[in-house]
């Protein structure tokens, strides 16, 4: 019985004791949940040495309610769509929306965070003025004209200098080198690399992915950037920015000492190798990474031989895989595979990916959390997504928005001053606000983008020396006579369009929705963005004249048609007058029309027939009885009714010397003058 007793008491005993250590545990939790008063406490303390415990648990706390906060935003978005299940093995978080890399300057802390951070000032990750360097892989005409849309993007939102490096081919060096030369947006430098002088390094690899052999350019970036560059953000063409680009250069510093490589993961299942029956993708750590964003640091990467390492890893795979399907995403996966302590996952929203298989969707809950678009499909803007509409609208935007806006710097960093910005500004200020040609003069000045060869351009030079480029000038008004044109013309044209940048993707969709333009690939369109009040009509003209890629060239204006088998009757003519060596110009007739509806004359005899019924004129033909006719603007009647051009006879010009032309007669060409420097 006393036994009985006795073991009731330790009993009751222990529980009073688990009692009151569990009311202390309760109460001690309730003054830590008063996260502001306890985290002041840092700031308020009077030394260090007093400061060290309290902040140490303090970190200790904070470490707690992020995790528990982030626990709550994976509940959250479990409840508010289907969960994404992983395979084994997977890499990272289960769910895109819990990223391993967030941080203050996510901008999207919850209340209690909030609460439970510090009033103690904080450096910013980005300085000011630090300068953010920036690759980009492009080649050919169309990734020419899709860089354009993301350099808008970039610049749109950004607050830093800005250092761009463009590893491209020779098309897209000529393109991207006018435009940024003549864009002349302050603090921003550009560099190009030559990937001619890479293809060595990455030949050897076989490919099945649609962008070819610069798909892999990527992984020679070690090699081909400056070796005192340190770190670097690598895009895609395809890539539109929603926020400022230094957030993203501001997570380098979240890298540990261990770390080289940025990347978010890949949001299809393309590494998990079930999209389809007998799929089997290269190696990767779970879903994989993709490769649309990268951020790369040199340094580390060459320290550790980046460049044996992933040759060594792409030889061993290609061993079973014999080709990649992904490009470079294929090796960068594998490599990381065999080295995870290498990469830093990026949270999900640095690259939303819009493929065809894609899961980006449970990567967010609102499309404002997004701050980075890849359409990495080949469908681009028709790929499938329930908020495709807003992202199209977002690119949409940048890609017909006003270039010259972002040339104005809003933000004030010390730059190396570009030395035509310092003519053109001495210039202004020597201008006489009073003078009545004040505003003829400061349009004079105004330096135009350029963008050469908007569309595909495929020229074969002719072997005789004697081939001909029609050149001419137009603005949007005038886009109807371009097919015309191009069916009696089969010569290389070269033309220079007008144009703001929402009328050039009009233009854009226009040419490439006719079956006519599409299937010419000899036709240069060089686009001369909008600017101005005036039309710089001889600036146009001279930008078509300048880009002509033929010993000759046809100079007309877009009214006029050319009679058919002009071109190869120029070429004969070429010969039997010897002009390679006689320096002779060819003055060609031209008539004109009141008829919109005209069967072209096929022969002289049919052409003399018309002149005589009175059907056609000489082109400006005023007689001299006629005052009415007179009277009449011949400018304006040669723009209501198209003009015809015709062969007929040969007139040899004085001999020039090389380089020069003579002054047209504005009679007959419209146009005051031809020099260069007149706009």
């Amino acid at each position: 019985m006393n036994l009985l007793c006795r073991g009731r008491l330790k009993l009751l005993v222990a529980s009073l004791t688990a009692v009151v250590l569990l009311t202390w545990l309760y109460l001690l939790a309730g003054n830590l949940e008063n996260g502001r008063a306890l985290l002041l406490a840092p700031c308020l303390a009077g030394t260090p040495a007093a400061r060290l415990p309290d902040r140490a648990a303090l970190e200790s706390r904070v470490r707690e309610v992020e995790e528990e906060n982030r626990r709550i935003r994976l509940q959250l978005s479990q409840s508010q769509g289907p969960a994404n299940q992983p395979a084994d093995g997977n890499y990272g978080n289960q769910q895109w929306g819990a990223s391993a890399d967030t941080g203050p300057e996510d901008g999207d802390n919850t209340a209690e965070e909030r609460n439970n951070h510090t009033e103690c000032p904080r450096s910013p990750s980005v300085q000011k003025c630090e300068l953010i360097h920036v690759a980009c892989v492009c080649a050919g005409h169309n990734a020419s004209r899709d860089v354009v849309t993301l350099v808008k993007s970039v610049l749109f939102h950004r607050r830093n200098p800005l250092h761009f490096h463009f590893i491209t081919d020779t098309v897209a060096h000529r393109i991207l080198r006018t435009l940024f030369q003549s864009w002349m947006v302050p603090s921003v430098q550009v560099s190009f690399y030559d990937a001619d002088e890479l293809k060595s390094e990455v030949s050897w690899i076989p490919n099945k992915h649609y962008s070819g052999i610069y798909g892999l350019m990527k992984l020679t970036l070690t090699k081909a950037l400056p070796a005192d560059l340190s770190k670097v953000i690598v895009l895609d063409t395809d890539i539109t920015f929603a926020t400022d680009i230094a957030e993203l250069w501001g997570i380098f510093r979240k890298f540990t000492d261990k770390q080289v490589i940025g990347l978010v993961e890949n949001q299809s299942d393309w590494y998990l190798g079930n999209l389809w029956k007998n799929h089997k993708p290269w190696p990767a750590l779970g879903r994989g990474f993709n490769t649309g964003v990268i951020l790369l640091y040199l340094e580390r990467l060459r320290r550790i031989g980046w460049e044996q390492m992933w040759r060594l890893t792409a030889e061993r795979e290609l061993m079973s895989m014999l080709s990649t399907s992904l490009a470079d995403q294929d090796i960068f996966n594998a490599f990381i595979k065999q080295n995870p302590v290498l990469v830093h996952q990026l949270p999900c929203f640095w690259n939303v990916q819009l493929s065809d298989h894609t899961r980006s969707e449970q990567c967010y809950t609102e499309v404002s959390d997004l701050k980075v678009i890849h359409w990495n499909s080949p469908k681009k803007l028709r790929v499938k997504n329930k908020h495709v509409e807003f992202f199209r609208n977002l690119y949409l935007t940048f890609l017909e928005y006003d270039g010259n806006l972002l040339r104005r710097e809003l933000f004030g960093c010390p730059s190396q001053a570009n030395p035509e910005s310092v003519r053109l500004q001495a210039a202004l200020e020597e201008l006489d606000e009073d003078d009545q040609c004040y505003d003829f003069r400061r349009e004079r000045l105004t330096v135009h983008r350029v963008h050469l060869y908007f569309l595909q351009y495929e020229y074969t030079a002719a072997e005789d020396g004697t081939d001909v480029t029609l050149v001419a000038q137009l603005s949007m008004d005038r886009l109807q006579m371009l097919e015309a044109i191009c069916k009696h013309w089969e010569g290389p044209i070269s033309l220079a369009l007008y144009m703001s940048d929402a009328e050039a993707q009009q233009f854009l969709r226009y040419a490439q929705a006719s079956e006519v333009l599409k299937n010419r690939k000899n036709v240069g369109y060089h686009v001369v963005y909008k600017e101005g009040q005036f039309y710089p009509v001889n600036l146009v003209r001279n930008v078509a004249l300048k880009n002509a890629n033929t010993p000759y060239v046809f100079l007309t204006d877009v009214d006029f048609l050319p009679m058919y088998g002009l071109y190869d009757y120029l070429r004969r003519t070429v010969v039997q007058l010897d002009m390679t060596h006689t320096k002779k110009a060819l003055v060609v007739p031209a008539f004109e029309t009141l008829r919109y509806r005209l069967s072209f004359p096929k022969s002289k005899a049919e052409l003399l027939s018309m002149l005589d019924m009175g059907t056609l004129y000489t082109f400006r033909y005023l007689s001299p009885t006629d005052q009415d006719r007179g009277a009449m603007s011949s400018f304006n009647l040669v723009h209501l009714s198209p003009g015809i051009t015709c062969g007929l006879k040969v007139t040899p010009l004085p001999t020039m010397p090389n380089g020069e032309r003579p002054p047209r007669p504005t009679g007959w060409s419209g146009r005051p003058t031809s020099s260069p420097t007149w706009w």
